[in-house]
Formats: structure tokens, sequence, C-alpha cells
């Protein structure tokens, strides 16, 4: 929505980013902002933060941007692993696992999904953004806004006006923000296809297995375990037809009729209806969209959660550095590279969730594809086809960990990326003597320089590559510099006529001097 608002109205800014939804989507990129010393605030209609299991699954690229927030031991010893599903046919259960466990690699630390349940990792950001210094407004909506050129002006159902910069819906499916800029959430909803979700103790059910009955009297059920609890969520595939009552005595009989096991103390219960959506466009104008509020999936492969969360993270320090005065063009990658990311996401679970549907046990098979540590935004708009590469990576491309030692007992590539920073490697004695001579930014977030070598030391900003793995999982063959965005993917690979081409790059990303 636009305006012609009074030049005084116009110019005043109460705070930089206005986040409207304090799901794992808007409290990441709440936590994200923090950190880059904006001023915000964190907004949610709701009473208080969400008390259910809900999206319970932790991809490994998710992790790895929780280790960067600073949070992953936290969700790590509040989760597990996901355990072995059971599958019920009769008195016979047979063992079944969905996705292989894999090993840790130098390149990938954290290679398996956590089992986490949402108001544990709700709770776990709330907690880093309460360390932070911000306290999140519950009970209170985004009612309208007015934009202009230089801002929004937002209404919040307190009746309270609002200045930002800019406004962030990451407030679910059913967006007050998304509708309210006009954005289309294009796709359907298939009342007649609906499942019941609920957290409760189940008596006498072993804890070691993600236990289904594929088919028990007509219906599917399923019964995962959650970590350091006595709970499970169960998940009950209804028929078109049928007429739900949700009182707590009526669910326990239906789930022992169905499965001959005793349910009791139901904590949270949910009917969900797939909805299968994507917004037109993330932005409108000053407006952004993320997670829920841009993209609604099937529950099918644990995808929707992490996909918000990295909507987050991809946006958080591209507004922080447009704040700080780089060009606002940097703010339209923001939708070029995360939309094609869910559209991909959305075609993928749909896939899987329509096997499901067809009692299919291939669709319950979880491979690497679901972990989106292949996500790249190579030939995107700051990741151009004719970009340099090296053996193993292209810009766009996660930058992977590494083994290494380098300053303040730094052990891995991961401990020097984590913060708000860029992040310039030199690899080679032609790219070392030419980092110092490169003028780097005032402004923004800042770029920190090191050289790797296999030299001894590690004062100063040097990287012992002691084992040459580094180098070998950067596919380096010859004299590189390798810049590393904020949110830890490759932003270029120099190879040649250094100064300009770091220049020419810089200015997509950083405010000018």
């Amino acid at each position: 929505m636009t305006s012609n608002l009074s030049d005084g109205l116009k110019n005043q800014q109460d705070i930089d980013v206005l986040i409207a939804g304090a799901g794992p989507t808007g409290s990441t990129l709440a936590a994200d902002l923090l950190r880059r010393g904006l001023r915000i605030r964190l907004v949610d209609k709701a009473p208080h933060s969400f008390q259910g299991s809900r999206a319970k699954g932790v991809q490994p690229r998710t992790q790895e941007v929780f280790e960067d927030l600073g949070i992953l031991s936290e969700a790590h010893k509040q989760g597990d692993s996901y355990p072995l599903s059971g599958l019920h046919f009769g008195p016979v259960t047979v063992p079944w696992r969905m996705q292989k466990m894999s090993k840790q690699t130098p390149d990938v630390p954290y290679p398996n999904i956590l089992l986490l349940s949402q108001h544990r990792t709700d709770a776990i950001l709330h907690r880093l953004i309460n360390r932070q210094g911000l306290s999140i407004e519950f009970n209170t909506a985004v009612e309208n806004f007015i934009q202009d050129a230089d801002g929004v002006t937002v209404t919040l159902s307190s009746g309270e006006q609002v200045r930002c910069k800019y406004l962030i819906g990451a407030d679910g499916g059913s967006s007050s923000v998304r509708k309210a800029s006009g954005i289309r959430f294009v796709g359907e909803t298939d009342d007649s296809d609906r499942m019941l979700i609920l957290d409760g103790t189940i008596d006498g059910l072993s804890r070691n297995r993600w236990h289904m009955w594929p088919r028990t009297k007509g219906k599917s059920v399923a019964a995962c375990p959650l970590p350091h609890s006595d709970q499970f969520q169960v998940m009950i595939k209804l028929t078109p037809d049928e007429t739900l009552d949700l009182d707590e005595a009526h669910l326990a009989a239906n789930f022992h009729n169905l499965t001959g096991f005793k349910l009791y103390d139901i904590t949270w219960k949910s009917v969900f209806r797939p909805n299968v959506r994507l917004a037109d466009h993330y932005r409108a104008g000053n407006v952004f969209l993320a997670g829920d509020a841009a993209h609604v999936h099937t529950p099918a492969g644990g995808q929707g959660l992490n996909t918000g969360v990295q909507d987050a993270y991809n946006l958080g320090w591209k507004l922080s550095q447009v704040i700080f005065g780089a060009p606002g063009s940097l703010l339209d990658s923001y939708e070029a590279e995360r939309r094609p990311i869910a559209a991909h996401v959305l075609d993928k679970s749909n896939k899987l969730y329509a096997g499901l549907k067809k009692f299919r046990f291939s669709s319950l098979k979880r491979g690497n594809e679901e972990r989106q540590l292949g996500i790249t935004y190579h030939s995107g708009p700051l990741a151009p086809e004719d970009s340099s590469y090296t053996k193993t990576l292209h810009v766009g491309d996660r930058a992977p960990d590494a083994p290494c030692m380098g300053p303040n007992g730094a052990r891995r590539l991961f401990d020097i990326y984590r913060g708000a920073q860029f992040t310039l490697l030199a690899f080679g004695a032609t790219a070392s003597q030419v980092l110092p001579k490169l003028t780097l930014p005032t402004t923004g977030a800042e770029i920190r320089c090191f050289t790797v070598g296999n030299a001894s030391q590690i004062e100063g900003n040097y990287i012992h590559d002691a084992t040459g793995n580094l180098t070998k999982i950067y596919g380096i063959n010859s004299d590189t510099m390798v810049l590393i965005r904020p949110d830890g993917y490759i932003g270029s690979i120099i190879t040649a006529n250094w100064q300009t081409t770091f220049e020419s790059v810089i200015t997509m990303f950083t405010p000018s001097n």
C-alpha cells in the first residue's frame, strides 16, 4: 500500500525493521539483525510463544545457521537424532530407516537431521533474542500499513503507529502483511485432505522407534517420540467425510481403537490441511515476505521451517547492508535467490506427499536433497554464469567447512566465518601480496581478510592449512581469492585482475566509502 505522507512523518524513522511473526523465521531474522546493530521490533499476534511440536526436523544446513548464531549446542542438547521407523502390520513390526545416517566429514560437520520440537526451537531463539536485549511483543498484530519511497508506517492492533524503513511479513500462511501488500498466494488447499496432529503421552509404546501404522482400519497413523520428554507427536490421517471430535477422551478412544495403545495428557492438537502455495513476489516496495508467509508446503520431507530460516538468513545481511548505504538493488536479489528454492522444495515435498498418500514406502525415504546443503545461488543476480570457479566450487555455492589452525584458537573455517562479517581468503603468494592493498569498505559489515597457507605460524590474519584439506575442499589449484558472504555462500572467486575485480564485486554488496 502506498500513500502521500507528510514530509515530517516520512522523514521520521522510529526503527529500522519491524518484523511480524515470532516463529522460527521471524526470530532468526530478528537475531541476525540485532547482532548487526539495527533497531528492530518483533511482534506476534499470538498471546504467547507456540506450544506444540509441529515442525520437528532441523536440517543440516539450518544447524549451520544456528551454529553461526551461537545456539546450536543448546539445540543439540534439547534435540536428538531420528530413531528408526517401526512399521506396524498387525502383530509384526518391521524396522525401517527413513534416512541413512551420514558420517561427519571435514566439509560437513552436521550431516544428519536433528529431531527437535518446534516449541523448543522457538524457545531457544527467543532466549537468544532476549539476551540481545529485545522483548517480543505478543498479542500484537499488524493491522495495516502505508508505505512510501522512504519507509513504511505500520498500524498495530494496539492502535500504535510505527514508522520503519522496512516491514517483514513472517506471520505465517495466513499472513496479514502479505494480504495487505496485495501479493498473490498462488496454489491450492485441499479441504478434504486433513490430518490430526497432537502431542501426548502413550502407555507402553517404545520410544526407540518412529511408529507407523500404514494401513489400520482404513487410516494411516504415526507416533514419533519427542526428545527429553515422555511425549509423542501423533499424526492421524482423517477420511474426507469424517466428523472430528477434539475432546481428549474421544481422541484417546480413537487412537486406542486404531493402535491398541492408550493415549493421554494431550498438550497440543491441531487439524492440518496441506496448503501448497507460493507467493507471486517476495517484495512489494519496502515490504518483504519470508517463511510460510511466502511459501507453504506439505509436511513431507521436513522442509518448511528450514526453508523459512534460510529465507531469514539470506535477507538479514542484505537489509543491514542497504540500511548502511549499499545499493538498494541488493534487496532485489532476495526474491531472485530464494523464490526458486521454495518452488523446487514445493515440487519435491508434493511428490513425496503424493507417494505417502498411496502408501509407497519409497516416499518415506529421505536423501541428500532434503538436507539443503546443496542449495546454490549460482546463476542468480549475485553469481553470474560467467563468474570464476575452482575445481569444486562456483560463486553462489555454500562455503564448506574445513579443518585449519587460525587466530584465537580457530580449528575450523566455520569458527572464522562465525559472525556478521564477510570473509576474504587469499590462497597463494600473489593473492596474499595483493590482500593488504585492497580498499575495504568502512561502513556496513566488516570484511575480514585472511591469508591461507601451510606455514606453521598463525599470528595475525593467517590460516594454517596443516593437512591441505582446506585447499583441497575449496578446489584451489592456483593463486585465488575467495569472498564469503555473511550468510555463508561464495560471493566471489577471483583469479586475476585482483583489485579491479574485487572492487567491481564489492560494490554490489557494500556501502561506498
